[in-house]
């Protein structure tokens, strides 16, 4: 009981300094700021200026995600077709008198790019960088009353990314008021030098700013539930100051056991407390060995991880803090340990949360340290603004236990190597460095991306000896679309040499459906890819699971990616209408797929079991055999059709064991599949045969609110049939109105080729039968639900012709309201308001109908709804023979894709062009140039341009750039004609591992159409 009364006086007394002694206050700067977009004036940096105009909103902001999608998108396809351009924003606050005698930081965590601040007028800097934090002092700017901050971010160089990138103030801004004399912002650094199981050592420096005689720095440590362990106390000399301290019997931080501590930082003048700085660390240590990979607090860990871009789901880069967590949970929930910010620091709230819940931090600074995309950092600001830079990110981010290693760089190669690492070795001697492919002879850590899941590679590796620790860095590369199976491998490339034996689960393919018609893909990827884990570059990720575990130099392995992400939409998915990558185990909806199961059942404890895939399919012939697959880390699974038991299976070992598998001739009915520990149920997961939607089913999850991010609502609905089956292809639109004190931020399906806005829209499609809205509550919210209705029914009317109308009210915020919907219909094409008949019951309807409803709630219409139904609606129904011009096909890139400069202009003047259309020059000057990844290694790849023209005698030379290097100039003789008469010029080039560009530029005789880069 003494104990314990000391314990709480001591919390007492930590409390009391901070509260009432504490001279530093941090305070929310997210909320009220005004935004305009694409006007730049100069006049907007003014103190004083009338913005009443202009939008306002709360930050983290995402412009570009706002605007949405659009063909010819600044971004490009590997932006997802998304905008850049110049945003401004200002904002208004208040300041004391009392507060003009102190010093005033103002922070940001994140903005996209090219950032200029002013405080009342005044200019305070420039940072180009978009994912790195940075700060100002504004002290002097400041006045008591009525103060003005505005911020212009300058995005008119696009692409400035490889990936979806935000436009804007996308992370958090904070003002940050100390004492005049205060520890300098960054400056902490905690250390453990020793750890032992009874005692460990901590080591914590810092600087102090305005120093003066008779200073001290004193350090507590407190324990996560706030025990206060120790203390100490020491001068400050030449403005720096060091403390050693010891703590008895440390709690060990790991993914399993994330233990943190704090370390309360105080300035004393005297009794007086200056200043005070809290620091969450904890205690690890980090082992990296050349044959055994590596080893976290003395266990050999493989590392179970997968990179993540910021922009990796459902909001574009405008994370909140409860959003941000749930997406992290989920990932940890696939069994994940560790995780790489792909290619760029996150704000630091990421690493607060990986702290929390247990994921070790690959913490990476730059994609590239020279132009990549055309327009990057890379280009734009590397060599002047590097240094400032990892400086930040190091300081900011070193004393997070999260974070194991450092990555300086990806797929890129300079001679500054040297000198990053040097840098990032004084400002942090406990970690080691590495990169995604990048100088790997000037790092500590050999990190490989692709090339790393090649079985030429892994058969290298094994027969000479390393000579440095190995990581993949990036593999493997699997896609997957939820919901969509063939039962036929699909190679992006097609199939490479050096890769992993994949064969196909059947001997002829029994799933024809696809989002669009082959007859009109742009090229042969513009395919969905299959759930079965058999759609990738090289390998299975079962392959690479085993590959890694069973490898034991292999420290293991990033996979490509958590989450989907919008952008690389041309790499694996051909372009427009795709606007979006399916690497991940998520989608952007934050829906898990089939692949998610397949890592939580080989990586995660708890009983588990997963079937796919569902058992819905009226257009297969009955008797035709599907593969069943059960993944579960259970003892063994037996599996059940309409109650008949078709035998038990274990999981096994080898990659192609892993799942439980069984060949079952197609019936309707209910399939069944119970997992058994130690002879004894577990688990059990069924489906049942699915008809046509009539309701839907929606359900709230609530993100609660964090610091100073409020609370979250994730809407799920889904289109459930009259037996509650959920139907996986329902693809009917899902209508919302959204009433009282909360926001839309987006609506998301993990569609890769819808094309509704995910932010204007009142409507989002079910994709595989589900679809999501996300919400944020307003300030100082009381009251809010959503209507959300739909027209349902088998979009093509193969199932059934009958249609329901569902309208539901769901509350989020405070009681229930009245659910007295009256919804009016037609299905001529007529106005419901006008002519509608009131819906009281399903009805039928015939091919190539359009149904129209309006929803009215006390004599007020809420909102109208539109479904077409008929055999040409919704997905593409084909069969075996459906894709078959596609077979055997390289990658062809479409020219008009490319970025186009000069005269260079899309066109569809002409026929049998492939694609949306060809370039044509109009008799100028110009070039075109093509993105191409190449996951592998440098080598020579054969190239075809398709083109066309008739210029007897000319040939139209242009110049051929790969990598903005000059290669050679192409002739293009004369194909006899300019309508139809399309014909090849090929060549023979070398592409470096990761992203290339290729350019055409003309030479003085401007150039013929130019359709395709095929490349083969």
């Amino acid at each position: 009981m003494k104990h314990q009364l000391q314990t709480i006086c001591s919390i007492f007394f930590i409390m009391v300094s901070a509260t009432c002694f504490s001279q530093r206050t941090v305070s929310n700067f997210n909320n009220d700021w005004r935004f305009i977009l694409d006007v730049d004036r100069a006049e907007f940096s003014q103190e004083s200026m009338d913005d009443s105009a202009w939008q306002q909103l709360d930050v983290p902001h995402d412009w570009s995600f706002e605007k949405g999608v659009r063909k010819g998108g600044d971004q490009g396809q590997g932006g997802g077709y998304h905008d850049g351009g110049i945003g401004w924003y200002r904002k208004y606050f208040q300041v004391s008198k009392e507060s003009l005698s102190k010093v005033t930081y103002i922070n940001f965590d994140g903005v996209y790019m090219n950032s200029e601040v002013w405080v009342n007028g005044n200019r305070l800097g420039k940072r180009p960088y978009g994912y790195i934090s940075f700060r100002y002092d504004i002290s002097k700017y400041l006045k008591a009353g009525k103060n003005t901050i505005a911020v212009r971010v300058d995005n008119s160089l696009e692409p400035s990314a490889r990936w979806y990138h935000p436009c804007g103030i996308y992370a958090a801004v904070s003002l940050i008021e100390v004492n005049p004399t205060h520890i300098e912002l960054n400056s902490i650094f905690i250390t453990t030098p020793s750890i032992a199981e009874d005692k460990a050592s901590v080591n914590a420096k810092l600087n102090v700013v305005n120093t003066s005689d008779n200073l001290e720095t004193k350090i507590t440590i407190l324990a996560s539930d706030g025990t206060v362990l120790t203390s100490a106390k020491s001068g400050v000399e030449a403005s720096k100051s060091e403390i050693n301290l010891e703590v008895e019997t440390p709690k060990l931080w790991s993914p399993e056991s994330p233990n943190l501590y704090k370390a309360v930082t105080q300035i004393l003048d005297g009794e007086e407390i200056l200043d005070e700085k809290t620091t969450v660390f904890g205690f690890k240590t980090v082992e990296w060995k050349t044959e055994t990979g590596f080893w976290l607090n003395g266990e050999n860990v493989k590392l179970k991880g997968v990179c993540e871009h910021w922009e990796g789901g459902p909001v574009g880069g405008a994370w909140t803090k409860p959003m941000l967590r749930w997406k992290l949970e989920l990932l940890k929930g696939m069994g994940i340990n560790a995780i790489r910010p792909s290619h760029n620091p996150a704000p630091p709230m990421f690493y607060d949360i990986c702290d929390e819940i247990g994921l070790l931090v690959m913490d990476e600074i730059f994609d590239g340290w020279h132009k990549k995309a055309p327009q990057d950092y890379g280009k734009q600001a590397f060599d002047e603004w590097w240094q400032a830079d990892v400086k930040e990110w190091i300081t900011r981010d070193r004393n997070h236990p999260s974070i194991f290693v450092w990555s300086l760089g990806n797929e890129t190669h300079s001679d500054v190597a040297p000198e990053l690492v040097a840098l990032g070795k004084s400002l942090d001697p406990t970690r080691l460095f590495t990169s995604g492919a990048g100088n790997p002879e000037d790092m500590d850590i050999q990190g490989v991306n692709g090339g790393s899941e090649t079985k030429s590679f892994i058969d290298r590796q094994n027969e000479n000896e390393l000579e440095k620790p190995f990581i993949s860095t990036e593999a493997p590369h699997t896609w997957q679309t939820r919901g969509y199976y063939r039962t036929h491998t699909w190679w992006r490339d097609n199939e490479l040499p050096g890769t992993y034996e994949l064969p196909n689960l059947t001997e002829k393919e029994i799933f024809f459906y696809e989002g669009l018609n082959p007859k009109d893909w742009k090229n042969r990827k513009q395919r969905f890819n299959s759930s079965y884990d058999n759609a990738t570059v090289r390998v299975s990720a079962r392959k690479y699971w085993e590959v890694m575990r069973d490898t034991p130099w292999h420290s293991g392995h990033f996979r490509w990616t958590g989450f989907d992400y919008y952008g690389e939409a041309g790499l694996v998915h051909g372009g427009l209408p795709f606007n979006l990558f399916m690497g991940g185990a998520i989608d952007v909806a934050g829906f898990e797929k089939d692949l998610y199961y397949f890592y939580q059942s080989q990586w995660t404890e708890d009983p588990m079991i997963h079937m796919l895939p569902h058992w819905t399919h009226p257009r297969m012939e009955k008797g035709t055999e599907i593969p069943v697959w059960v993944y579960s880390n259970t003892d063994e699974v037996e599996l059940f059709l309409n109650g008949k038991s078709l035998g038990k299976d274990k999981p096994g070992t080898i990659w192609n064991e892993m799942q439980c598998e069984w060949l079952v001739p197609y019936e309707e009915g209910t399939i069944e599949a119970v997992g058994y520990i130690d002879g004894k149920e577990v688990n059990r997961t069924s489906f049942s045969t699915a008809k046509q939607p009539i309701t839907l089913k929606n359900t709230i999850t609530k993100l609660e609110a964090e610091d100073d991010f409020r609370a979250s609502y994730i809407l799920t609905s889904e289109g459930f049939d009259k037996e509650d089956n959920l139907f996986p292809y329902a693809e009917n639109r899902v209508y919302y109105s959204i009433v009282g004190d909360v926001e839309k931020v987006s609506m998301e399906n993990g569609n890769p080729i819808d094309p509704t806005s995910r932010t204007k829209a009142d409507y989002r499609s079910m994709f595989f039968g589900k679809t999501r809205l996300f919400l944020e509550e307003a300030q100082n919210a009381e009251k809010a639900s959503v209507v959300v209705g739909s027209i349902l029914g088998d979009k093509a009317l193969y199932i059934s012709n009958e249609i329901t109308i569902d309208v539901q009210n769901v509350a989020l915020i405070g009681t229930d309201e009245s659910a007295d919907f009256k919804v009016l219909y037609t299905t001529n094409g007529d106005n419901p308001e006008t002519h509608g008949k009131l819906y009281n019951a399903p009805f039928k309807v015939k091919d190539g109908t359009t149904v129209k409803a309006i929803v009215k709630q006390n004599g007020k219409t809420l909102f109208s709804m539109e479904e077409t139904f008929g055999k040409n609606e919704g997905l593409f129904w084909g069969d075996e023979h459906s894709a078959d011009m596609w077979i055997g096909r390289g990658v062809n890139i479409s020219a008009e894709d490319g970025i186009l400069i000069g005269t260079a202009k899309p066109s569809r003047e002409a026929h049998r062009f492939k694609g949306s259309g060809f370039v044509d020059f109009k008799g100028g000057e110009g070039s075109i140039t093509w993105y191409q990844e190449n996951d592998g290694e440098p080598g020579d790849y054969s190239i075809r341009f398709r083109y066309m023209h008739n210029n007897e005698g000319k040939l139209h030379p242009m110049k051929l750039f790969v990598n903005d290097e000059y290669v050679r100039t192409i002739e293009f003789p004369a194909t006899g004609g300019w309508e139809k008469e399309w014909k090849f010029v090929p060549t023979i080039i070398v592409l470096q591992s990761g992203a290339n560009n290729i350019k055409l530029e003309t030479t003085g005789e401007s150039g013929p159409f130019i359709d395709e880069l095929f490349i083969d």
